[in-house]
């Protein structure tokens, strides 16, 4: 579900009044609009506030259309609020009190992170236009230009000047030009000016559109609003749970079929000790090692390093002829453990290069070099397409099963897979100019529970079956 676009509309329909029924006992927009004036003027004459200079108006041709309600107005956000810029921060400036503030980096969309507050000194003339109160709107002047949020808390702070402070010159919802300033941020109708670094001026701010309810409208439509994007918060909250339990679910699904509890035995499968007794008469058997004892009848416990061979990737290399080929890199991996074809580079490898290291069909590409600390190396993809036609990088390897009667490559696959999401990984790397690295040997001895061969075939039957359900469920999320 894209709850993004949800809100866009939401806030679409909540700006061209069709979000909530009107009220004809409602004051009419225009009358609140003549009451600001009125109250300007008011405090002009008493000489509390300066006339402001005439600036262009976007009234008359507003950003997006405009079909209003009955009782609603146009009008641009400068006429509904007064403006002040914080105190820009200086270093040599010690006059004052010395005083927490915050900028842009405290101010969220709806929110404050005040994790972080600094201070600097501010003297009683800057306190009035640099000090925030409850109800005032915020708006970043730079970076994110445009992001707002309104301060609820009971107490005071500061600002500094890459905030812009909005406070109405008469009551109104100030949640509803909040989510004004949402919608025409959602639109790219708010843009900052500049070269590098983008701001949002003053004028810009001030000649912003709006689209005015009813103060009573205002909040009606704050109150839907809230409650349209609670429900999309929900939805939001309860998608990121289901997608941990779906990841989750998967990790246990492995982890219960390598160690023979995911599908039920049956006693006339060859058991794995023939398997290796094929392979090689001589051959010491166990089922076992220490770490995964009570092990299903007829498993045994071998080794990568015993069932596959292991061979490196190939460098570009210099001496002709050449050969273009698709060559699988660390970039192909995916995190759910997919070869993704859409990123395959073609280059010109030599000739003889590529005949040692093709790959097979039930090759598995180990990623040996890069990874991170979260992100160790060590994960293996399945590679199931046509023979020869693709390589793979010298930051990877390939595991090549010996016997492919005896072990599977797709249980061999879900058997990395398990390890892997286990963290068992973090283990078996180093790290060298800067990047880590697979210790082969350890990689290559990890103890491989084997089952009969039927067994590996019920497992990887049932693996793909249960992951097919929670892939269409995360599909349709």
């Amino acid at each position: 579900m894209n709850t993004k676009a949800l809100r866009q509309k939401i806030l679409d329909l909540a700006i061209h009044g069709k979000l909530v029924p009107q009220d004809p006992n409602d004051e009419p927009a225009s009358v609140l609009l003549e009451r600001i004036r009125a109250e300007k003027e008011r405090l002009i004459k008493e000489g509390k506030i300066k006339r402001p200079k005439k600036t262009k108006t976007t009234s008359d041709k507003p950003h997006y259309e405009n079909v209003l309600p009955e009782g609603w107005t146009i009008t641009t956000l400068g006429e509904i609020f007064q403006h002040n810029n914080g105190k820009q921060k200086s270093s040599s400036n010690k006059e004052g009190r010395l005083l927490k503030y915050i900028t842009t980096s405290n101010v969220y969309w709806g929110e404050f992170d005040l994790s972080n507050v600094k201070e600097m000194f501010f003297t009683n003339n800057e306190l009035e236009k640099c000090t925030v109160t409850k109800g005032d709107l915020l708006v970043c002047e730079g970076g994110d230009v445009g992001r707002s949020a309104i301060w609820n808390y009971e107490y005071p702070i500061c600002i500094q000047n890459h905030l812009h402070r909005l406070r109405s010159w008469l009551p109104v919802c100030a949640e509803y030009f909040f989510y004004s300033l949402m919608y025409n941020k959602f639109k790219n109708l708010i843009k900052g000016k500049g070269i590098g670094l983008m701001s949002l001026s003053s004028n810009d701010l001030h000649n912003i559109p709006i689209n005015l309810p009813p103060v009573n409208e205002q909040k009606r439509i704050v109150a839907e609003i809230n409650r349209w994007f609670d429900l999309f918060k929900s939805i939001e909250n309860n998608t990121d749970n289901l997608n941990t339990l779906i990841k989750t679910t998967k990790s246990k699904v492995l982890d219960l079929a390598i160690h023979g509890k995911l599908v039920p035995q049956d006693p006339t499968d060859e058991p794995a000790t023939e398997l290796l007794k094929r392979i090689n008469p001589n051959a010491e058997i166990t089922s076992d090692n220490g770490h995964y004892q009570k092990l299903p009848e007829g498993w045994v416990i071998t080794s990568i390093s015993e069932m596959c061979e292991n061979i490196n990737g190939l460098w570009k290399g210099k001496k002709e002829p050449f050969v273009k080929v698709g060559v699988i890199r660390n970039a192909n991996f995916t995190k759910d453990f997919k070869l993704d074809y859409s990123k395959i580079e073609y280059i010109d490898v030599e000739e003889r290069a590529f005949k040692k290291r093709h790959l097979l069909n039930g090759d598995l590409i180990v990623e040996k070099s890069g990874g991170s600390d979260n992100n160790p190396v060590g994960r293996a993809i399945l590679y199931e397409g046509k023979d020869a036609i693709f390589s793979f990088s010298n930051f990877t390897m390939v595991l090549r099963i010996h016997y492919k009667d005896v072990l599977s490559y797709k249980y061999l696959y879900y058997y990395i897979m398990s390890k892997y999401q286990k963290g068992e990984m973090r283990l078996m790397q180093t790290q060298t100019t800067g990047l880590h690295n697979l210790i082969l040997d350890k990689y290559l001895d990890i103890p491989l529970c084997l089952p009969p061969y039927q067994e590996q075939q019920r497992i990887i039957n049932k693996i793909e079956e249960t992951f097919g359900v929670l892939d269409l469920i995360m599909e349709n999320l």
